[in-house]
């Protein structure tokens, strides 16, 4: 327990799998949390946040705010760092000193943005993902294990080329965005969730090898290794500056 209260996490990403996510880790005994994501509470996302309330939504209060607050109700001992803005204009600074690093994104820039940074600076990242009744969770444990590049392919960078286009603003999606699902919501958090605490209990022997896929449609799940691309650029001999003149990329959680 003291190890976890200890811990220092951070959370990217305020949707609805970033309530999921930060509700399990409070009530798991997680004693400091920085949240960052650049959005504001719409009504839409009251149907699946776990922390959002109507007065949220009609005040476009910002949603770090919001679940930092919600989660407060929880175990007000916790301590909350909130960032309201995309996470690729704060610097790899804010990656410093946290002992995991939890991705709860529907962007794929921002995602390869986050997984470099915490590959480079090794630290764990423990990344979800949801489309509908699909999820999965990719665990990253540098320089051990593949990242979430290594599973990239050509078509996912022309998607990340084209959203820096002068006409493509909004193509940063690997798939067609769905709203997400609140019972596959609940298990990639859940999943995430226990990654992160073998993390910052230690236990990184017990961690996933590496990805887990789930899928709500027939119940049932699956574990895959993936193996380490050597083109990946995160597994050349040396580390590379992160993200230097990259162009920009959103910074929503999912």
């Amino acid at each position: 327990l003291e190890l976890t209260r200890r811990a220092h996490v951070l959370v990217v990403g305020a949707g609805a799998l970033g309530n999921e996510v930060v509700k399990n880790l409070v009530l798991s005994g997680v004693g400091n949390i920085t949240l960052v994501d650049m959005d504001r509470v719409v009504a839409s996302n009251l149907n699946r946040c776990v922390f959002f309330t109507p007065e949220d939504a009609e005040t476009s209060r910002p949603k770090v705010d919001a679940v930092a607050e919600g989660a407060t109700r929880l175990d007000g001992s916790v301590q909350f760092h909130t960032e309201n803005q995309r996470i690729e204009d704060l610097g790899e600074g804010i990656f410093t000193g946290k002992d995991v690093v939890v991705g709860c994104l529907d962007n794929l820039a921002t995602r390869v943005h986050v997984n470099a940074n915490a590959y480079w600076m090794r630290i764990p990242y423990v990344d979800g993902g949801t489309m509908g009744l699909m999820g999965k969770v990719h665990v990253v444990v540098p320089p051990e294990t593949s990242c979430v590049e290594c599973t990239l392919n050509s078509s996912h960078y022309r998607i990340i080329e084209q959203r820096y286009s002068c006409t493509g603003a909004d193509t940063t999606f690997v798939e067609p965005k769905l709203a997400s699902e609140v019972t596959t919501t609940a298990v990639v958090a859940a999943v995430e969730s226990r990654e992160v605490m073998k993390v910052v209990n230690g236990r990184r022997d017990l961690l996933m090898s590496n990805l887990f896929y789930y899928d709500g449609n027939r119940n049932v799940s699956d574990v895959l290794e993936v193996a380490i691309n050597p083109e990946c650029p995160n597994h050349t001999e040396e580390p590379a500056a992160v993200d230097e003149g990259a162009p920009e990329a959103t910074g929503r959680g999912v």
